[in-house]
């Protein structure tokens, strides 16, 4: 290699997450780097071999480290990139036998996969080493001897020797990460962010209410503690380089370890760490032994509503409160976090007042239900996630001989007020009926007010929550705003644990997407429903088990069952036939297409006792059932959806076109003097005409609403069809 003075300075790319550019500038000046150009996650700079090195150790905010080879433009093409590669003299940087791997980001027109432009470069530098007299060398993309880096983003490349080796947010402590881990160089940002540098110089506090696996804790003990990031590393990219200046490294690495043994010592900052899962804290305990500071920081088994301040803290301490909430990615985990927030808000109030608070969240919207101010915040990326960091301070504690403010929640708005007296005044109205029928399941709420376009089901003392798609004139923002604010109402409303609050979204489905699941929790619960008891699951799929409108239904069917044969067709989950076979039906057969109803089917009749050899479930297309079926039934219910295309199916279902032979294959199985009830949920249904010239048909949908349901007489249609007095059925 071409003999160069130590001190010489050599061009580098330091990458990082988006957002902390101008956060890395900042620290590689502070090492002692000259940075020049940022670019978008990267930073270029100018610095010695050791100045490089300290970067790698000391940097907390970089991904990687490059020894720029080439930066050139007009790169486009397969062959323009090989021979680019190949005017680089590798024999200087890749020792005889090494190993070696290439990372390729970026495409160019002709360049589309970063596999390809990966082997390319790869075979750019075996070209010069070849030409050169050099071996051949191995490609090891697990473990290299020597791993290049290569950008090609408009034409313009970047390649070089990654002195990181594998990125440098790997601290090399963090093997348990928890359920939703920070990376650490994220970690590191919002404590740069939040001011935590300069509190712990002071010796301040430092709080993480929600720990988790300890990545705040930890990156900020180091900080206090002034160790190195990444000292304990077993490996750094640079020491298979064939430039490597060991003796430097190794004077670097003493140094680095010096300071932290000095720094733990000298360190007067106290750091409190609580979550509620023992999992989490075992994996909090055991990261923060291997990055050698377990004597910096205190762990404790708590939940949000018990934090407190520490009791050595004393009262005019002040410090920083920092921590990643969960953020509620799939909406059904609202109602929790809703409250989660509000708690996390009132109990900084109460123990922590004057302090500062950090709070990273993808969604801000949850970040103002603390009632707490942001008085600036940081737009951040946690891995594809667009989040935020809010900074806010916490009120100070009333004056001395002054009674401390009791903390209160965030202030409602006038709407969610009005909510909240939605939600009191249908209960009241709904208390009669509630109490002669003894129902425990029941619409309380259905977009009684435009602006909050929920629907609202008590299932005993859990509450299902429904938000209807807003829109496109309504503004997302609002409407989610919105829908926050009702979260928050619901559970001191209807004095009901947030965590027995499910939410899901409503709107209009097509083909398949109302059967398929939203989650698989499992979580099941019995309810009663008159003398029947039926499973619900109110987290796994869009509908729950139970259509609560159709509860008149099912009570009718109950009455009119005694020593009749009873046909249940798209029998859903089997509820109308247990009602019926409670109420005296002699057997009956259930029909579905869907597995997973008539497994529900049969738990429910399974808890019902239901004898199976008299109450048999049928998996079939009704269609095909009814056409081949050989039996008759005095009783039959049929409810089909408003429309399907089950891919079991062969042909679509529309309940306004074919309703009329459906109708009439049900008729042809039901016997003289019997009774088809037909029923469905389209809004806009016509019977056909046709059908009340063939039969005796009643409309009965007014009759069919119980007082929970009065308000939309449309939600469902009723009809008794019988066999004109006289006619003969085949």
């Amino acid at each position: 290699m071409t003999e160069r003075r130590a001190s010489d300075p050599l061009a580098f790319l330091a990458t990082c997450p988006k957002g902390l550019e101008l956060l890395l500038a900042e620290e590689l000046a502070a090492l002692g780097a000259t940075p020049g150009k940022t670019t978008l996650a990267g930073v270029h700079f100018q610095a010695d071999l050791a100045t490089a090195y300290r970067a790698c150790l000391w940097s907390r905010l970089a991904n990687r480290v490059v020894l720029c080879l080439v930066r050139e433009e007009g790169i486009e093409t397969p062959e323009q990139l090989r021979a680019a590669t190949a005017n680089v003299a590798w024999r200087d940087h890749l020792p005889s036998g090494a190993t070696l791997a290439v990372d390729f980001h970026g495409h160019s027109s002709e360049i589309r996969h970063t596999r390809f432009g990966a082997q390319t470069v790869k075979d750019g530098v075996v070209d010069r080493l070849q030409a050169d007299g050099q071996p051949r060398p191995s490609v090891d993309t697990r473990q290299p001897d020597l791993r290049l880096y290569a950008h090609l983003h408009r034409n313009r490349l970047t390649l070089g020797i990654d002195f990181a080796g594998d990125s440098l947010h790997r601290r090399g402590y963090r093997r348990d990460v928890g359920h939703a881990p920070l990376k650490e160089n994220l970690a590191a940002a919002l404590l740069v962010r939040a001011g935590w540098p300069e509190l712990a110089r002071e010796g301040a506090p430092l709080v993480d209410p929600l720990c988790g696996a300890g990545t705040l804790l930890i990156e900020a003990a180091m900080m206090a503690a002034d160790m190195a990031p990444n000292l304990h590393r077993e490996r750094f990219g640079f020491e298979g380089w064939g430039g490597h200046d060991a003796a430097c490294w190794r004077e670097l690495k003493r140094e680095a370890e010096a300071r932290a043994s000095i720094g733990r010592k000298r360190c007067r900052c106290r750091l409190y760490g609580f979550d509620q899962s023992p999992p989490a804290l075992s994996s909090a305990k055991a990261n923060a032994m291997r990055a050698g500071i377990p004597a910096l920081i205190t762990l404790q088994g708590s939940s949000l509503t018990e934090l407190a301040r520490p009791e050595e803290l004393s009262d005019d301490a002040q410090g920083l409160v920092i921590t990643n909430p969960p953020y509620g990615e799939r909406l059904g985990e609202l109602p929790e976090l809703v409250g989660l927030y509000a708690d996390l808000g009132e109990r900084a109030r109460q123990a922590f007042p004057g302090w500062r608070m950090g709070l990273f969240t993808a969604n801000p919207d949850l970040g103002h239900r603390t009632g707490l101010r942001a008085h600036k915040q940081y737009s951040l990326k946690n891995g594809p996630l667009d989040a935020k960091l809010l900074l806010m301070a916490v009120p100070e504690a009333a004056p001395s001989g002054e009674a401390p403010a009791t903390p209160a929640p965030p202030p409602r708005s006038e709407g969610a007020q009005m909510f909240a007296n939605r939600l009191a005044k249908n209960r009241k109205r709904l208390n009669k009926w509630l109490k002669r029928s003894g129902e425990p399941c029941y619409r309380l709420y259905d977009a009684d007010m435009p602006e909050y376009a929920l629907a609202i089901d008590i299932y005993g003392e859990h509450v299902h929550v429904q938000e209807y798609a807003p829109p496109k004139s309504i503004d997302a923002g609002q409407a989610q705003k919105r829908l926050y604010e009702a979260l928050g109402v619901i559970p001191e409303a209807l004095d009901v644990d947030a965590g027995r609050v499910v939410v899901k979204r409503r709107e209009r489905q097509s083909g398949r997407a109302q059967y398929q699941k939203q989650a698989a929790s499992g979580e099941r619960f019995e309810v009663r429903e008159g003398d029947a008891r039926l499973w619900v699951n109110l987290r796994d799929y869009l509908d729950t088990g139970l259509f609560l409108d159709h509860r008149p239904v099912r009570r009718m069917l109950g009455e009119m069952a005694a020593g009749k044969r009873f046909l249940n067709l798209f029998c859903y989950t089997g509820t109308a036939t247990v009602h019926a076979a409670l109420g005296g039906a002699s057997d009956s057969v259930s029909v579905d297409l869907s597995n997973t109803y008539l497994d529900w089917t049969r738990d429910n009749f399974a808890l019902n006792r239901l004898d199976p050899s008299r109450h048999r479930v049928v998996r079939d297309d009704c269609f095909q059932w009814l056409e081949t079926a050989g039996v008759q039934f005095d009783l039959i219910f049929m409810d089909p959806p408003t429309f399907s295309n089950s891919k079991k199916m062969d042909d679509t279902l529309d309940v306004q076109r074919d309703h009329g032979r459906l109708v009439r294959l049900a008729m042809a199985r039901l016997a003289p003097g019997g009774t088809l009830v037909f029923s469905n949920n389209q809004r806009r249904f016509k019977l056909d005409a046709e059908l009340a010239e063939a039969f005796a048909v009643e409309d009965i949908s007014a009759k069919t609403f119980d007082p929970d349901f009065q308000r939309r007489p449309d939600l469902h249609h009723v009809f008794l069809i019988r066999h004109q007095e006289g006619a003969a059925e085949a």
